[in-house]
């Protein structure tokens, strides 16, 4: 968060509203994302390529 803070003080948009929001990834999220719920992201993950 730190790194995109520094960035933004540097952009042109001084002025602006900018809005950061964090990434999360898989492993975050811990014993909450069962094997479940991987298979489906994995699903939907392949589904958003095949439309590209």
């Amino acid at each position: 968060m730190a790194e995109a803070i520094d960035w933004i003080k540097r952009s042109p948009f001084q002025d602006d509203k900018i809005e950061i929001y964090p990434i999360f990834e898989a492993d975050d999220f811990g014993e909450a994302f069962t094997p479940e719920l991987r298979e489906q992201e994995d699903r939907l993950r392949v589904e958003l390529e095949k439309g590209k």
